[in-house]
């Protein structure tokens, strides 16, 4: 791997993934609809552009070996049509720039979401199968968009697909900022029993497994054409590990709770609201957000260790420890 191109690397997962194969002395490039100034310090290369563009993105392509695709519509509400053009489209034009351009290696970041379906998952693997039913449009587009990734492995094409669960980290722009906003708020409540598990990721074991799944693909070849589950290798009680944050950045502990079936049903009003009053804003409560908070779902890695020796370098403590740094330097 000499020169990669990294879709979507101006964003969270992105940066980071950027900084490892700079710091690694891989030439690097970006794909993203804005210009970010920290790319510049970093001496990358940004290519502006959306990757619905199919023209766009093939003269991006040109003249790189591996291809990271991150960029996504992410989150839990809006049209249907944002996040198939976006999710969907836009991963067939970034596998065709690739093939046009003879690009052998094609990275892509996908989620758990696609085979959560309502119940809880334990320490299952990659045979689990994908969900049928879906209560957002992002987990129905990442569903397609991976199987088409997964399809699109061959011999002129490696392929591999990375499924990290609930990214955090310093920078985080969404997941943490939200958290520490509705529990500032008092707007928290746990769901469910408060005993789920969950896999939490933290962001630079996350490059960390991208670049070495790359590597594979460049070498023996064993990921080609595979999903895999990335995590911290240590499922985490979500409640727990939200209060122990919040107790260290002085930030009150979530102590109300709500039953499962009060949170769906309450998410399933929201979204009705907001949908017969056109709102485009996200609920406070989604059946989606429902499930995710009060079930269980945290997986395997025994095949990312096997396939391509993915081992966190970063415990789910130091991470911690770097995140409220982070946080405090913020204030």
């Amino acid at each position: 791997m000499r020169k990669a191109i990294v879709t979507g690397g101006g964003g969270f997962v992105g940066l980071s993934l950027v900084r490892r194969l700079v710091a690694q002395g891989v030439e690097v490039a970006v794909v993203g609809r804005n210009h970010y100034p920290v790319l510049d310090e970093l001496g990358v290369i940004s290519f502006q552009g959306d990757i619905r563009d199919l023209e766009f993105l093939t003269n991006a392509f040109h003249g790189y070996d591996t291809v990271f695709h991150v960029a996504a519509k992410a989150g839990i509400w809006g049209r249907w049509s944002d996040y198939y053009s976006i999710n969907v489209t836009g991963t067939e034009n970034v596998i065709a720039a690739c093939l046009e351009n003879s690009i052998d290696t094609l990275v892509y970041t996908s989620t758990p979401s696609v085979v959560f379906s309502n119940v809880d998952l334990c320490g299952v693997n990659e045979l689990t199968r994908y969900a049928t039913s879906f209560l957002c449009h992002y987990a129905h587009t990442k569903v397609i968009a991976e199987k088409i990734i997964l399809a699109a492995n061959g011999d002129n094409l490696r392929t591999v697909a990375l499924r990290p669960h609930l990214v955090w980290g310093p920078g985080d722009p969404n997941l943490i900022p939200r958290l520490i906003d509705r529990g500032r708020k008092g707007l928290l409540k746990k769901v469910g029993d408060g005993r789920n598990l969950v896999d939490i990721s933290y962001v630079d074991n996350v490059a960390q497994a991208h670049v070495l799944a790359a590597r594979n693909l460049k070498s023996s070849g064993t990921a080609a054409g595979k999903p895999y589950f990335i995590s911290q290798g240590e499922p985490v009680n979500l409640w727990n590990w939200i209060n122990k944050f919040f107790r260290r950045i002085d930030v009150p502990s979530v102590e109300k709770s709500i039953s499962f079936r009060q949170a769906y049903l309450a998410g399933w009003t929201m979204e009705m609201t907001h949908k017969l009053l056109g709102r485009q804003d996200e609920p406070l409560m989604t059946r989606f957000l429902a499930e995710q908070l009060a079930k269980s779902h945290w997986f395997s890695m025994d095949n990312a260790l096997k396939d391509f020796n993915y081992i966190p370098e970063v415990s789910t403590l130091e991470g911690m420890n770097r995140m409220v740094e982070w946080f405090k330097q913020k204030k």
